[in-house]
Protein backbone atom coordinates (compact mmCIF):
# COMPACT_ATOMS: atom_id res chain seq x y z
CA UNK A 1 0.00 0.00 0.00
CA UNK A 2 2.89 2.54 0.74
CA UNK A 3 4.72 1.94 -2.35
CA UNK A 4 1.24 2.10 -4.27
CA UNK A 5 0.76 5.85 -2.68
CA UNK A 6 4.34 6.69 -3.60
CA UNK A 7 4.28 5.58 -6.98
CA UNK A 8 0.97 7.71 -7.32
CA UNK A 9 2.82 10.86 -5.71
CA UNK A 10 5.71 10.16 -8.11
CA UNK A 11 3.13 10.75 -10.92
CA UNK A 12 1.48 13.96 -9.42
CA UNK A 13 5.11 15.30 -9.22
CA UNK A 14 6.23 14.39 -12.20
CA UNK A 15 3.06 15.89 -13.81
CA UNK A 16 2.67 19.07 -12.48
CA UNK A 17 6.62 19.47 -13.23
CA UNK A 18 5.36 19.17 -16.55
CA UNK A 19 2.43 21.28 -16.74
CA UNK A 20 4.73 23.99 -15.56
CA UNK A 21 7.32 23.51 -17.79
CA UNK A 22 4.43 23.81 -20.57
CA UNK A 23 3.42 26.86 -19.39
CA UNK A 24 6.75 28.19 -19.31
CA UNK A 25 7.07 27.68 -23.04
CA UNK A 26 4.12 28.88 -24.10
CA UNK A 27 5.11 32.55 -21.96
CA UNK A 28 7.84 32.83 -23.74
CA UNK A 29 6.68 32.25 -26.98
CA UNK A 30 4.43 35.02 -26.33
CA UNK A 31 6.80 37.11 -24.78
CA UNK A 32 8.98 36.77 -28.24
CA UNK A 33 5.66 37.57 -30.47
CA UNK A 34 4.72 40.21 -28.47
CA UNK A 35 6.03 42.21 -25.98
CA UNK A 36 4.97 43.66 -22.99
CA UNK A 37 1.56 42.13 -23.61
CA UNK A 38 2.38 39.48 -20.59
CA UNK A 39 3.08 40.32 -17.17
CA UNK A 40 6.01 38.22 -17.59
CA UNK A 41 7.92 38.78 -14.28
CA UNK A 42 5.58 37.79 -12.10
CA UNK A 43 4.36 34.76 -13.79
CA UNK A 44 8.18 33.37 -14.11
CA UNK A 45 7.88 34.09 -11.04
CA UNK A 46 4.71 31.83 -9.86
CA UNK A 47 6.89 29.16 -12.45
CA UNK A 48 10.00 29.07 -10.17
CA UNK A 49 8.20 28.55 -6.87
CA UNK A 50 6.28 25.72 -8.26
CA UNK A 51 9.79 23.81 -9.87
CA UNK A 52 10.67 24.55 -5.71
CA UNK A 53 7.88 23.60 -3.98
CA UNK A 54 8.07 20.31 -7.05
CA UNK A 55 11.63 19.64 -5.37
CA UNK A 56 10.29 20.02 -1.21
CA UNK A 57 7.47 17.58 -2.22
CA UNK A 58 9.85 14.89 -3.91
CA UNK A 59 11.90 15.01 -0.61
CA UNK A 60 9.15 15.03 1.90
CA UNK A 61 8.01 11.42 -0.14
CA UNK A 62 9.75 9.29 2.92
CA UNK A 63 7.53 10.89 5.28
CA UNK A 64 4.24 10.89 3.72
CA UNK A 65 3.51 7.23 5.25
CA UNK A 66 3.23 8.89 8.63
CA UNK A 67 2.33 12.14 7.64
CA UNK A 68 -0.68 12.27 5.01
CA UNK A 69 -1.47 15.84 5.49
CA UNK A 70 1.56 16.77 3.47
CA UNK A 71 -0.38 15.90 0.70
CA UNK A 72 -3.22 17.78 1.43
CA UNK A 73 -1.10 20.79 1.86
CA UNK A 74 0.64 19.78 -1.97
CA UNK A 75 -2.80 19.72 -3.39
CA UNK A 76 -3.97 22.89 -1.81
CA UNK A 77 -0.71 24.52 -2.87
CA UNK A 78 -1.77 23.33 -6.18
CA UNK A 79 -4.75 25.32 -5.89
CA UNK A 80 -3.29 29.11 -4.65
CA UNK A 81 -0.70 28.53 -7.58
CA UNK A 82 -3.33 27.74 -10.23
CA UNK A 83 -5.56 30.90 -8.52
CA UNK A 84 -2.34 32.88 -8.80
CA UNK A 85 -1.92 32.22 -12.63
CA UNK A 86 -5.67 33.15 -13.28
CA UNK A 87 -5.24 36.14 -11.47
CA UNK A 88 -2.31 37.04 -13.93
CA UNK A 89 -3.71 36.44 -16.91
CA UNK A 90 -7.19 38.37 -16.48
CA UNK A 91 -9.43 36.61 -13.46
CA UNK A 92 -12.57 36.11 -14.70
CA UNK A 93 -11.49 36.54 -18.71
CA UNK A 94 -8.19 34.30 -17.90
CA UNK A 95 -8.37 31.38 -20.59
CA UNK A 96 -6.34 29.53 -18.08
CA UNK A 97 -9.44 28.83 -15.34
CA UNK A 98 -9.37 25.01 -16.63
CA UNK A 99 -6.11 24.98 -14.50
CA UNK A 100 -8.12 24.03 -11.81
CA UNK A 101 -8.78 20.62 -12.72
CA UNK A 102 -5.50 19.60 -12.63
CA UNK A 103 -5.12 19.37 -8.94
CA UNK A 104 -8.92 18.45 -8.35
CA UNK A 105 -8.00 14.90 -10.83
CA UNK A 106 -4.62 14.84 -8.74
CA UNK A 107 -6.15 14.83 -5.72
CA UNK A 108 -8.52 12.21 -6.71
CA UNK A 109 -6.18 9.88 -7.90
CA UNK A 110 -4.21 10.26 -4.94
CA UNK A 111 -6.79 10.71 -2.36
CA UNK A 112 -10.02 9.31 -3.53
CA UNK A 113 -13.13 10.66 -3.48
CA UNK A 114 -12.08 12.81 0.19
CA UNK A 115 -9.27 14.77 -1.80
CA UNK A 116 -10.89 15.46 -4.95
CA UNK A 117 -14.31 17.11 -3.17
CA UNK A 118 -11.36 18.92 -0.75
CA UNK A 119 -9.85 20.67 -3.30
CA UNK A 120 -12.99 21.21 -6.14
CA UNK A 121 -14.60 23.33 -3.04
CA UNK A 122 -10.95 25.02 -2.28
CA UNK A 123 -10.62 25.97 -5.84
CA UNK A 124 -14.20 27.65 -6.08
CA UNK A 125 -13.74 29.58 -3.10
CA UNK A 126 -10.53 30.84 -4.67
CA UNK A 127 -12.08 31.49 -8.07
CA UNK A 128 -14.75 33.25 -6.51
CA UNK A 129 -13.12 35.27 -4.06
CA UNK A 130 -11.01 36.55 -7.29
CA UNK A 131 -13.74 37.67 -9.40
CA UNK A 132 -15.84 39.24 -6.05
CA UNK A 133 -12.32 40.94 -5.54
CA UNK A 134 -12.53 42.00 -9.13
CA UNK A 135 -15.80 43.55 -9.37
CA UNK A 136 -15.63 44.98 -5.92
CA UNK A 137 -12.91 47.39 -7.35
CA UNK A 138 -9.89 45.86 -5.18
CA UNK A 139 -6.79 46.87 -6.54
CA UNK A 140 -4.84 44.23 -9.41
CA UNK A 141 -1.92 45.79 -10.37
CA UNK A 142 -0.76 42.90 -12.12
CA UNK A 143 -3.59 42.31 -14.59
CA UNK A 144 -4.30 44.16 -17.47
CA UNK A 145 -7.67 44.34 -18.60
CA UNK A 146 -9.00 47.32 -20.81
CA UNK A 147 -13.08 46.10 -18.77
CA UNK A 148 -14.69 43.82 -17.06
CA UNK A 149 -17.25 41.89 -18.76
CA UNK A 150 -20.93 42.14 -17.37
CA UNK A 151 -21.91 40.90 -14.07
CA UNK A 152 -24.19 38.65 -15.65
CA UNK A 153 -21.71 37.22 -17.94
CA UNK A 154 -19.26 36.87 -15.01
CA UNK A 155 -21.85 35.10 -13.15
CA UNK A 156 -22.43 32.91 -15.60
CA UNK A 157 -18.94 32.36 -15.79
CA UNK A 158 -18.08 31.49 -12.25
CA UNK A 159 -20.95 29.02 -12.44
CA UNK A 160 -19.57 27.33 -15.72
CA UNK A 161 -16.76 26.86 -13.78
CA UNK A 162 -17.86 26.04 -10.15
CA UNK A 163 -20.34 23.01 -11.51
CA UNK A 164 -16.97 21.83 -14.09
CA UNK A 165 -14.74 21.75 -10.32
CA UNK A 166 -17.87 19.81 -9.13
CA UNK A 167 -18.13 17.71 -12.35
CA UNK A 168 -14.49 16.76 -12.42
CA UNK A 169 -14.23 16.04 -8.88
CA UNK A 170 -17.35 13.58 -9.11
CA UNK A 171 -15.89 12.07 -12.21
CA UNK A 172 -12.65 11.86 -11.05
CA UNK A 173 -12.98 10.93 -7.86
CA UNK A 174 -15.42 7.84 -9.43
CA UNK A 175 -12.60 6.57 -11.57
CA UNK A 176 -10.51 6.90 -8.71
CA UNK A 177 -12.38 4.52 -6.80
CA UNK A 178 -13.09 2.19 -8.97
CA UNK A 179 -9.67 1.74 -10.24
CA UNK A 180 -8.91 1.60 -6.82
CA UNK A 181 -11.53 -1.17 -6.35
CA UNK A 182 -9.75 -3.19 -9.49
CA UNK A 183 -6.63 -2.74 -8.57
CA UNK A 184 -7.27 -4.13 -5.39
CA UNK A 185 -9.07 -7.00 -7.09
CA UNK A 186 -6.10 -7.34 -9.42
CA UNK A 187 -4.03 -7.50 -6.25
CA UNK A 188 -6.29 -10.18 -4.89
CA UNK A 189 -7.03 -12.81 -7.72
CA UNK A 190 -2.88 -11.93 -8.39
CA UNK A 191 -2.40 -13.22 -5.05
CA UNK A 192 -5.13 -16.25 -5.31
CA UNK A 193 -3.22 -17.12 -8.17
CA UNK A 194 0.41 -17.04 -7.09
CA UNK A 195 -1.15 -19.10 -4.05
CA UNK A 196 -2.37 -21.41 -6.17
CA UNK A 197 0.86 -21.66 -8.12
CA UNK A 198 2.95 -22.20 -5.26
CA UNK A 199 0.40 -24.33 -3.48
CA UNK A 200 0.57 -26.66 -7.51
CA UNK A 201 4.78 -26.71 -7.06
CA UNK A 202 4.65 -27.73 -3.38
CA UNK A 203 2.50 -30.75 -4.70
CA UNK A 204 4.63 -31.07 -7.38
CA UNK A 205 7.36 -31.01 -5.30
CA UNK A 206 6.25 -33.24 -3.09
CA UNK A 207 5.96 -36.21 -5.35
CA UNK A 208 8.10 -39.47 -4.90
CA UNK A 209 8.01 -40.27 -8.27
CA UNK A 210 9.72 -37.92 -10.58
CA UNK A 211 7.70 -35.10 -13.01
CA UNK A 212 8.99 -33.94 -15.94
CA UNK A 213 7.30 -32.00 -19.17
CA UNK A 214 8.66 -30.72 -22.20
CA UNK A 215 6.84 -29.43 -25.42
CA UNK A 216 6.16 -30.84 -28.67
CA UNK A 217 10.11 -30.50 -29.58
CA UNK A 218 11.08 -32.66 -26.45
CA UNK A 219 12.57 -29.60 -25.18
CA UNK A 220 12.39 -29.87 -20.93
CA UNK A 221 10.25 -27.48 -19.41
CA UNK A 222 9.62 -28.41 -15.50
CA UNK A 223 11.47 -31.11 -13.58
CA UNK A 224 10.17 -31.60 -9.98
CA UNK A 225 12.57 -32.15 -7.07
CA UNK A 226 11.80 -35.71 -7.33
CA UNK A 227 13.37 -35.94 -11.26
CA UNK A 228 16.37 -34.13 -9.67
CA UNK A 229 16.81 -36.70 -7.01
CA UNK A 230 16.63 -39.93 -8.59
CA UNK A 231 18.37 -38.80 -11.81
CA UNK A 232 21.05 -36.75 -10.42
CA UNK A 233 20.54 -33.73 -12.80
CA UNK A 234 19.29 -30.19 -11.45
CA UNK A 235 16.41 -28.63 -12.01
CA UNK A 236 18.34 -25.68 -13.82
CA UNK A 237 20.74 -28.04 -16.00
CA UNK A 238 17.77 -30.06 -17.36
CA UNK A 239 14.94 -27.22 -18.62
CA UNK A 240 15.29 -26.81 -22.19
CA UNK A 241 17.64 -29.70 -23.17
CA UNK A 242 16.34 -32.25 -24.66
CA UNK A 243 14.37 -34.83 -22.64
CA UNK A 244 15.39 -37.93 -24.78
CA UNK A 245 19.09 -36.52 -23.48
CA UNK A 246 17.74 -35.88 -19.95
CA UNK A 247 16.03 -39.35 -19.32
CA UNK A 248 17.86 -40.97 -22.04
CA UNK A 249 14.74 -42.57 -23.04
CA UNK A 250 14.55 -45.94 -25.24
CA UNK A 251 14.71 -45.20 -28.71
CA UNK A 252 10.50 -46.18 -28.74
CA UNK A 253 10.25 -42.75 -27.05
CA UNK A 254 12.22 -40.85 -29.75
CA UNK A 255 9.21 -40.72 -32.71
CA UNK A 256 7.34 -38.70 -30.26
CA UNK A 257 9.78 -35.18 -31.10
CA UNK A 258 9.29 -35.75 -34.39
CA UNK A 259 6.46 -34.42 -36.60
CA UNK A 260 4.21 -37.32 -37.88
CA UNK A 261 6.16 -39.41 -35.81
CA UNK A 262 4.62 -43.05 -34.57
CA UNK A 263 3.79 -42.75 -30.66
CA UNK A 264 4.00 -45.94 -27.94
CA UNK A 265 1.45 -47.80 -26.41
CA UNK A 266 0.72 -45.55 -23.23
CA UNK A 267 1.89 -48.16 -20.89
CA UNK A 268 4.61 -48.20 -18.27
CA UNK A 269 8.20 -49.35 -19.37
CA UNK A 270 11.27 -50.04 -17.32
CA UNK A 271 15.33 -49.47 -18.70
CA UNK A 272 18.82 -48.98 -17.32
CA UNK A 273 19.78 -45.21 -16.36
CA UNK A 274 23.12 -44.05 -16.15
CA UNK A 275 23.17 -41.16 -13.18
CA UNK A 276 25.97 -38.43 -13.36
CA UNK A 277 27.59 -39.60 -10.41
CA UNK A 278 28.17 -43.16 -12.14
CA UNK A 279 26.01 -45.06 -10.51
CA UNK A 280 23.40 -47.20 -12.83
CA UNK A 281 20.25 -48.09 -11.58
CA UNK A 282 16.63 -48.97 -13.33
CA UNK A 283 13.99 -46.87 -14.25
CA UNK A 284 10.57 -47.49 -14.97
CA UNK A 285 8.45 -44.61 -16.88
CA UNK A 286 5.58 -43.74 -18.64
CA UNK A 287 4.63 -41.22 -20.68
CA UNK A 288 1.29 -39.13 -21.48
CA UNK A 289 -0.08 -36.21 -23.64
CA UNK A 290 0.62 -32.39 -22.01
CA UNK A 291 -3.18 -31.18 -22.31
CA UNK A 292 -3.72 -27.50 -21.88
CA UNK A 293 -6.94 -25.49 -23.53
CA UNK A 294 -4.95 -24.62 -26.71
CA UNK A 295 -4.79 -28.34 -27.11
CA UNK A 296 -1.62 -31.11 -27.15
CA UNK A 297 1.04 -29.00 -25.89
CA UNK A 298 4.05 -31.11 -25.19
CA UNK A 299 4.36 -34.75 -23.28
CA UNK A 300 4.11 -36.01 -19.41
CA UNK A 301 6.92 -38.12 -17.81
CA UNK A 302 6.27 -39.82 -14.61
CA UNK A 303 8.89 -41.88 -13.72
CA UNK A 304 10.27 -43.70 -10.43
CA UNK A 305 13.82 -45.56 -9.41
CA UNK A 306 12.48 -49.32 -9.70
CA UNK A 307 16.16 -50.76 -8.41
CA UNK A 308 15.18 -51.19 -4.97
CA UNK A 309 12.04 -53.28 -5.87
CA UNK A 310 13.72 -54.93 -8.78
CA UNK A 311 15.99 -56.23 -5.96
CA UNK A 312 13.52 -57.71 -3.87
CA UNK A 313 11.22 -59.36 -6.72
CA UNK A 314 14.65 -60.62 -7.80
CA UNK A 315 15.21 -61.95 -4.55
CA UNK A 316 11.83 -62.94 -3.81
CA UNK A 317 11.63 -65.05 -6.97
CA UNK A 318 15.10 -66.54 -6.26
CA UNK A 319 13.59 -67.25 -2.54
CA UNK A 320 10.92 -69.01 -4.22
CA UNK A 321 12.67 -71.28 -6.39
CA UNK A 322 15.29 -71.77 -2.93
CA UNK A 323 11.97 -73.26 -1.21
CA UNK A 324 10.92 -75.05 -4.02
CA UNK A 325 15.00 -76.95 -4.66
CA UNK A 326 14.78 -77.36 -1.01
CA UNK A 327 11.73 -79.38 -0.86
CA UNK A 328 12.33 -81.49 -3.33
CA UNK A 329 15.55 -82.08 -2.35
CA UNK A 330 15.21 -83.02 1.25
CA UNK A 331 12.46 -85.26 -0.20
CA UNK A 332 15.01 -86.81 -2.87
CA UNK A 333 17.75 -86.47 0.47
CA UNK A 334 15.82 -88.85 2.17
CA UNK A 335 15.05 -91.73 -0.15
CA UNK A 336 18.87 -91.29 -1.22
CA UNK A 337 20.03 -91.51 2.55
CA UNK A 338 18.55 -94.61 3.68
CA UNK A 339 19.38 -97.31 1.13
CA UNK A 340 23.06 -95.41 1.10
CA UNK A 341 23.02 -96.28 5.06
CA UNK A 342 22.49 -99.81 4.15
CA UNK A 343 24.42 -100.30 1.63
CA UNK A 344 27.34 -98.32 3.20
CA UNK A 345 27.14 -100.79 5.98
CA UNK A 346 26.91 -103.89 3.62
CA UNK A 347 29.48 -103.37 1.89
CA UNK A 348 31.38 -102.75 4.76
CA UNK A 349 30.59 -106.04 7.09
CA UNK A 350 31.80 -107.63 3.49
CA UNK A 351 34.93 -105.95 3.26
CA UNK A 352 35.61 -107.27 7.28
CA UNK A 353 34.11 -111.10 6.64
CA UNK A 354 35.37 -111.82 3.26
CA UNK A 355 38.74 -112.76 2.06
CA UNK A 356 39.23 -109.59 -0.61
CA UNK A 357 42.25 -109.91 -3.09
CA UNK A 358 43.92 -106.78 -3.33
CA UNK A 359 41.92 -105.04 -6.23
CA UNK A 360 38.72 -106.48 -4.84
CA UNK A 361 39.61 -104.62 -1.79
CA UNK A 362 40.76 -101.55 -3.22
CA UNK A 363 37.39 -101.36 -5.26
CA UNK A 364 35.76 -101.74 -2.13
CA UNK A 365 37.46 -99.11 -0.14
CA UNK A 366 35.87 -96.90 -3.72
CA UNK A 367 32.86 -97.65 -3.16
CA UNK A 368 33.01 -96.63 0.93
CA UNK A 369 34.63 -93.90 0.27
CA UNK A 370 32.39 -92.15 -2.48
CA UNK A 371 29.63 -93.12 -0.37
CA UNK A 372 31.03 -91.26 2.40
CA UNK A 373 30.87 -88.36 -0.06
CA UNK A 374 27.54 -88.79 -1.14
CA UNK A 375 26.26 -89.13 2.41
CA UNK A 376 28.40 -85.62 2.50
CA UNK A 377 26.77 -83.95 -0.30
CA UNK A 378 23.32 -85.26 1.14
CA UNK A 379 23.71 -83.48 4.57
CA UNK A 380 24.63 -80.01 2.52
CA UNK A 381 21.22 -80.77 0.76
CA UNK A 382 19.57 -81.18 4.01
CA UNK A 383 21.38 -78.20 5.86
CA UNK A 384 20.18 -76.05 2.92
CA UNK A 385 16.97 -77.16 2.72
CA UNK A 386 16.22 -76.86 6.62
CA UNK A 387 18.93 -75.36 8.41
CA UNK A 388 18.89 -75.46 11.77
CA UNK A 389 18.71 -73.04 14.59
CA UNK A 390 18.33 -74.51 17.51
CA UNK A 391 20.92 -73.66 19.91
CA UNK A 392 20.92 -69.56 19.65
CA UNK A 393 23.74 -68.34 22.17
CA UNK A 394 26.53 -65.38 22.46
CA UNK A 395 29.06 -65.90 19.24
CA UNK A 396 32.21 -64.32 19.37
CA UNK A 397 32.46 -63.43 16.02
CA UNK A 398 36.18 -62.81 16.33
CA UNK A 399 36.52 -66.17 17.48
CA UNK A 400 34.96 -67.89 14.74
CA UNK A 401 37.17 -65.98 11.67
CA UNK A 402 40.11 -67.08 13.68
CA UNK A 403 39.46 -70.69 14.34
CA UNK A 404 38.41 -70.62 10.44
CA UNK A 405 41.43 -69.47 9.59
CA UNK A 406 43.33 -71.97 11.42
CA UNK A 407 41.59 -74.49 10.02
CA UNK A 408 42.08 -73.08 6.60
CA UNK A 409 46.26 -73.03 6.89
CA UNK A 410 45.99 -76.38 8.07
CA UNK A 411 43.85 -77.31 5.03
CA UNK A 412 45.53 -79.79 2.34
CA UNK A 413 44.47 -76.92 -0.60
CA UNK A 414 46.27 -73.94 1.11
CA UNK A 415 50.16 -73.67 -0.36
CA UNK A 416 52.87 -72.00 0.35
CA UNK A 417 51.66 -69.49 -2.44
CA UNK A 418 48.52 -68.68 -0.36
CA UNK A 419 48.33 -66.44 2.83
CA UNK A 420 45.04 -66.74 5.57
CA UNK A 421 44.83 -63.25 6.74
CA UNK A 422 42.71 -62.13 10.01
CA UNK A 423 40.99 -59.16 10.13
CA UNK A 424 38.30 -58.12 13.31
CA UNK A 425 38.43 -55.58 16.11
CA UNK A 426 40.34 -55.45 19.41
CA UNK A 427 37.40 -56.04 21.13
CA UNK A 428 34.60 -58.74 21.51
CA UNK A 429 31.96 -58.62 18.91
CA UNK A 430 29.42 -60.97 19.75
CA UNK A 431 25.88 -61.83 18.39
CA UNK A 432 23.30 -63.68 19.36
CA UNK A 433 22.85 -66.46 17.17
CA UNK A 434 23.52 -70.27 15.86
CA UNK A 435 27.31 -70.68 16.50
CA UNK A 436 27.48 -73.88 13.68
CA UNK A 437 25.32 -71.30 11.02
CA UNK A 438 28.08 -68.84 11.69
CA UNK A 439 30.87 -70.93 11.50
CA UNK A 440 29.37 -72.57 8.23
CA UNK A 441 28.61 -69.15 6.75
CA UNK A 442 32.39 -68.25 6.91
CA UNK A 443 33.98 -71.97 6.37
CA UNK A 444 31.95 -71.58 2.96
CA UNK A 445 32.86 -68.45 2.35
CA UNK A 446 36.56 -68.91 2.89
CA UNK A 447 36.53 -72.18 0.91
CA UNK A 448 34.92 -70.59 -2.04
CA UNK A 449 37.46 -67.76 -1.71
CA UNK A 450 40.58 -70.10 -1.58
CA UNK A 451 39.44 -72.31 -4.53
CA UNK A 452 38.84 -69.13 -6.45
CA UNK A 453 42.81 -69.03 -5.95
CA UNK A 454 44.50 -71.83 -7.26
CA UNK A 455 47.63 -70.18 -8.04
CA UNK A 456 48.03 -68.58 -4.95
CA UNK A 457 46.83 -65.01 -3.44
CA UNK A 458 45.72 -63.42 -0.33
CA UNK A 459 42.46 -64.35 1.51
CA UNK A 460 41.61 -62.46 4.05
CA UNK A 461 38.80 -62.57 6.63
CA UNK A 462 37.53 -60.46 8.58
CA UNK A 463 34.41 -59.16 11.39
CA UNK A 464 33.18 -55.59 11.61
CA UNK A 465 30.25 -53.91 13.14
CA UNK A 466 29.27 -50.86 10.79
CA UNK A 467 29.68 -47.97 12.26
CA UNK A 468 26.66 -46.40 10.12
CA UNK A 469 23.73 -48.81 10.12
CA UNK A 470 25.12 -51.15 13.68
CA UNK A 471 25.19 -54.21 11.40
CA UNK A 472 27.52 -57.06 12.54
CA UNK A 473 29.46 -57.98 9.08
CA UNK A 474 31.17 -61.02 8.15
CA UNK A 475 33.09 -61.89 4.90
CA UNK A 476 35.94 -63.28 3.19
CA UNK A 477 38.26 -60.97 0.46
CA UNK A 478 39.71 -62.96 -1.98
CA UNK A 479 42.59 -62.12 -5.07
CA UNK A 480 41.40 -65.06 -6.94
CA UNK A 481 39.57 -66.02 -10.60
CA UNK A 482 36.43 -62.97 -9.93
CA UNK A 483 33.32 -63.03 -11.13
CA UNK A 484 31.51 -61.32 -14.35
CA UNK A 485 29.22 -58.96 -13.87
CA UNK A 486 26.09 -60.91 -15.97
CA UNK A 487 26.64 -64.04 -13.69
CA UNK A 488 26.63 -62.55 -10.38
CA UNK A 489 22.32 -62.79 -9.95
CA UNK A 490 23.21 -66.18 -10.42
CA UNK A 491 25.56 -67.52 -8.46
CA UNK A 492 23.12 -68.20 -5.13
CA UNK A 493 20.95 -70.76 -7.24
CA UNK A 494 21.80 -74.08 -6.04
CA UNK A 495 23.94 -76.36 -7.81
CA UNK A 496 25.71 -74.18 -10.33
CA UNK A 497 28.78 -74.42 -8.25
CA UNK A 498 32.23 -72.58 -10.82
CA UNK A 499 34.70 -75.12 -9.38
CA UNK A 500 35.19 -78.98 -9.60
CA UNK A 501 34.98 -79.77 -6.02
CA UNK A 502 31.98 -79.25 -3.74
CA UNK A 503 28.46 -79.14 -4.53
CA UNK A 504 27.58 -75.95 -5.55
CA UNK A 505 25.32 -75.54 -2.56
CA UNK A 506 27.93 -73.52 -0.35
CA UNK A 507 26.67 -70.04 -1.68
CA UNK A 508 22.99 -71.14 -1.61
CA UNK A 509 23.28 -72.04 1.93
CA UNK A 510 25.09 -68.82 3.32
CA UNK A 511 22.27 -66.76 1.41
CA UNK A 512 19.33 -69.00 2.96
CA UNK A 513 20.82 -68.68 6.46
CA UNK A 514 21.28 -65.15 6.35
CA UNK A 515 18.14 -64.69 5.30
CA UNK A 516 16.78 -66.30 8.06
CA UNK A 517 18.50 -63.98 10.37
CA UNK A 518 16.84 -60.98 8.48
CA UNK A 519 20.57 -60.43 6.83
CA UNK A 520 21.45 -59.52 3.54
CA UNK A 521 24.39 -61.21 1.46
CA UNK A 522 26.64 -58.20 -0.21
CA UNK A 523 29.04 -59.27 -3.65
CA UNK A 524 31.39 -56.95 -5.10
CA UNK A 525 33.57 -58.80 -7.83
CA UNK A 526 35.59 -58.10 -10.64
CA UNK A 527 36.68 -60.39 -13.59
CA UNK A 528 40.44 -61.05 -12.91
CA UNK A 529 41.17 -59.54 -10.12
CA UNK A 530 38.83 -60.73 -7.14
CA UNK A 531 36.06 -61.03 -4.93
CA UNK A 532 34.62 -59.80 -1.91
CA UNK A 533 31.68 -61.62 -0.02
CA UNK A 534 30.25 -59.97 3.01
CA UNK A 535 27.10 -60.77 4.69
CA UNK A 536 25.48 -57.81 7.26
CA UNK A 537 23.68 -59.22 9.94
CA UNK A 538 20.83 -57.08 11.25
CA UNK A 539 20.52 -54.28 13.47
CA UNK A 540 20.49 -55.61 17.01
CA UNK A 541 17.08 -54.95 18.64
CA UNK A 542 18.25 -54.50 22.04
CA UNK A 543 21.72 -53.96 23.81
CA UNK A 544 22.25 -56.29 26.98
CA UNK A 545 25.52 -55.86 29.18
CA UNK A 546 27.32 -53.97 26.62
CA UNK A 547 26.91 -57.28 24.26
CA UNK A 548 25.08 -57.17 20.86
CA UNK A 549 22.25 -59.61 20.83
CA UNK A 550 19.61 -60.32 18.53
CA UNK A 551 16.12 -61.62 18.93
CA UNK A 552 15.08 -65.32 17.29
Amino acid sequence: MHLELRRKLLWMIGGRAAVITVLLGSAILIQLRAPGSFPIDPFFALIGLTYGLTVVWALTLRFVDRHRWLIDVQVACDALIVSAIVHLTGGVASYLSSLYTLPIIAASTVQSWRGGLMVSLLSMLLYAALVIAQYQGAPLPLIVLQSLPPARVAIFTVALNVFGFMAVAGLSGYLAEGLRRADAQLEEASTQLADLQAFSQHVIDSMISGLATCDMQGRVMSFNKAAETITGVASSQALWRPMIEVLQLPEIYHPLFVEGGERPAQRRREYGFHRADGRDIEMGISSAPLITPRGESGFLFTFQDVTELKKQERAARMQQRLAEVGEMAAGIAHEIRNPLASMAGSIQILRDELPLTPDQSQLMDIVLRESDRLNETIKRILSFAKPSRAALADVDMRQVVTDTARLLENNAEVTERHQVAVDVPATPLTYHADEAQIRQIVWNLATNGLRAMPNGGRLRLLARQDAASGEVVIGVEDQGVGIAAEDLDGIFQPFRGGFSKGTGLGLSIVQKIASDYGGEVRVRSEKGKGTTVEVALPVPQHAAGGRLTWQA
